[in-house]
């Protein structure tokens, strides 16, 4: 993979649009980009409270807890990613992978040190799976959870229904989101206005819930309870899920629309509903069953549960399309198989669907909807993932300011220190519920971590292989010996897909051993990818004359590019290469793993590579090459 440093400065590389644009992408921001955190209020003080934890619903305590979450809303999600990581851009995108990427590349003279951030983050990535599966999961139950507290009768009625929902929900992915996409702005901004006015009228019947607002009523409370309050945590955090969305979607909207809509109505709509319910429960203790449903007389509850249904559904389409997003660039930057990926849309390049994901990510949800049977259960399960990836970011972040922006190593360090405290607190405050569930993300993120290092190390390793056998017979002198006593040359052109543009690819070398004729235009194909987001059009294409119609190309991709090799190919007219598409032959080598102990990594990591190489998806496809214009040749390759 190559690597390119962007050097860019903190700030974003893109122009400030203008007004209405930056409206218009503000709502759009609210509609994709928080409906995760936007969410939480269904279920954080619900589990903060709940009796497995130990703490005592008392005054001074929900005076604490809402302290402490509405002092971590401003220190974590406002300072940290908000005002501080949205300027962490690779070239405008961000997210974990996006700045796994620009940290690698700013240590790339550092070989050692590159390797231990790539392995950092592809465990961030990892995890993001398990946030993947719960979020779902723990969002659309809570939602429904509501129905009990309208009526106990239909209590045995929420799994189904969850489960309908959840299932309905991955269904609709095929479609896209293009349709349903256009209502998520207005409809979440009905969501956190409800959440405000409810907020503020229950704090006008329990005022002294405002003492929460002193950051000094969360510290007595930790200092009073001690160990229940660092037990306590590993819930508070529950109120942060969806943060790394923020970063995450990024080059989608850009910083200035993601800040303004946090600023101008989520934070202060979540605010308000944590210390609205926090004066219920002051008010009236028996309220916890619910808090949030509580929170709304009997009238509203039924319109409520339709409403968080929706809200919910649109927080899980939000980690679900990330999911496919990281997926892509995951694929892109050599980390998992090439799987099929579906483009919905016609305009936006973003919206895409990677059924292979759509479906374990249903089984995954709707397995832990039945295990675990509550929001309370699944909030057990629900923070170990968050937090991991959190912390992953702020260490990665770390390398960036440091060394790709050169900023004051003395500030680099402590700002790094401060945050990386808080986050991991909370992750060791997670890390205590793993009993109860909080191994469930955890083993995603393992079995992700195993799967996305051992085909990135697999697939470095069968490069290395075709590079040193083709070292040993260099592209140039070959030619040079082949030309001189040429084969039968035949109409149309040839593409020889090749990893290394200085060797010999073996497809060339089976296709003149079986059919003994070469093409009258002859074209050895690299594909390379960089550690970029974008690779803008009259960079993709590079040609080489190697004399007598050959020709070497290579064509690069940034990690959130489509591939789309036979139009990147239509650049090489502007050098002197025309052909006509239907007269080109593709030329591929389809590689046979053969495991071998002592060379590579454990055998049993090389056999589970060569089982992944062998299921991997269509090459063609995912190239999008012609299928009837494709000759694969065999080659065996030990590793």
């Amino acid at each position: 993979m190559g690597l390119t440093a962007s050097g860019d400065a903190p700030a974003s590389p893109h122009p400030a649009p203008h007004h209405p644009a930056l409206w218009s992408l503000a709502l759009a921001a609210l509609g994709i980009v928080y409906g995760d955190i936007g969410t939480s209020p269904l279920y954080t003080l619900k589990t903060v409270f709940d009796p497995a934890y130990g703490l005592p619903l008392e005054p001074l305590n929900v005076i604490g807890i809402v302290s402490l979450i509405f002092w971590s809303l401003i220190v974590v999600v406002s300072l940290k990613y908000v005002t501080l990581i949205l300027r962490a851009n690779n070239h405008g995108e961000g997210g974990i992978m996006a700045l796994l990427a620009l940290a690698a590349s700013s240590v790339a003279n550092r070989p050692r040190l590159r390797h231990v951030l790539l392995g950092i983050g592809v465990m961030g990535a990892a995890l993001f799976y398990g946030d993947g599966v719960i979020t779902p999961a723990i969002s659309v139950l809570s939602a429904v959870e509501g129905l009990e507290v309208a009526t106990p009768l239909l209590k045995p009625y929420v799994i189904p229904i969850t489960l309908i929902a959840l299932i309905a929900l991955f269904m609709m992915q095929k479609h896209g989101t293009a349709g349903i996409g256009a209502v998520f702005g207005p409809v979440m901004v009905v969501w956190f206005f409800v959440l405000a006015i409810a907020g503020a009228v229950n704090i006008a019947d329990a005022p002294r819930i405002l003492e929460a607002l002193d950051p000094l009523a969360g510290l007595a409370f930790c200092m009073r309870h001690r160990w229940l309050a660092f037990v306590a945590l590993g819930a508070v955090v529950l109120s942060l899920t969806g943060a790394e969305a923020l970063y995450a979607d990024m080059g989608h909207f850009g910083a200035r629309p993601i800040r303004l809509t946090w600023f101008g109505m989520v934070f202060p709509a979540l605010a308000l509903n944590y210390l609205g319910q926090g004066a219920l429960l002051l008010a009236d203790p028996s309220a916890l069953q619910n808090p949030f449903y509580r929170l709304f007389p009997q009238w509203m509850l039924y319109p409520m549960v339709g409403l968080s249904t929706v809200a919910t559904v649109i927080a899980s389409q939000a980690v679900i399309s990330g999911t496919y997003s990281m997926t892509k660039q995951a694929m892109q930057l050599g980390f998992l198989p090439r799987m099929n990926v579906v483009y919905t849309s016609a305009k936006e390049i973003g919206q895409i669907y990677v059924p292979g994901i759509n479906w374990t990510l249903l089984v995954a949800v709707v397995g832990a909807v039945l295990a675990f049977g509550s929001s309370t259960a699944l909030g057990s399960a629900y923070g170990i993932a968050v937090t991991g990836t959190m912390l992953i970011t702020t260490v990665l972040t770390f390398f960036v300011i440091r060394y790709a922006w050169h900023y004051n190593w003395l500030l680099c360090a402590c700002a790094t220190a401060f945050f990386f405290v808080i986050d991991a607190t909370f992750f060791s405050a997670n890390l205590l519920k793993i009993a109860q569930g909080g191994w469930f993300p955890l083993a995603i993120g393992l079995v992700m971590f195993t799967i996305m290092a051992t085909w990135g190390r697999g697939w470095e390793m069968m490069l290395a292989e075709a590079r040193l056998r083709a070292g040993t017979t260099p592209l140039k002198p070959f030619l040079a010996s082949l030309l001189a006593k040429p084969p039968v040359r035949v109409e149309g052109t040839a593409i020889f897909m090749n990893a290394d543009p200085h060797g010999v690819p073996h497809s060339l070398l089976n296709n003149l051993v079986h059919n003994r004729v070469l093409h009258e235009t002859v074209i050895f194909l690299t594909v390379a990818n960089s550690e970029v987001p974008w690779i803008p059009s009259n960079e993709r294409v590079s040609v080489q004359a190697l004399g007598q119609g050959c020709y070497q190309v290579t064509v690069l991709y940034g990690f959130k590019d489509e591939v789309d090799l036979p139009a990147a190919l239509e650049a090489c007219a502007s050098s002197g290469v025309r052909f006509d598409r239907t007269q080109i032959s593709w030329f591929l080598s389809r590689a046979t793993v053969v495991p071998t102990p002592g060379k590579g990594m454990a055998l049993w990591r090389e056999r589970l590579f060569a089982v992944m190489l062998h299921n991997v998806g269509n090459v063609a496809a995912y190239l999008k090459l012609p299928a009837d214009r494709v000759i694969e040749l065999g080659a065996r390759v030990e590793i």
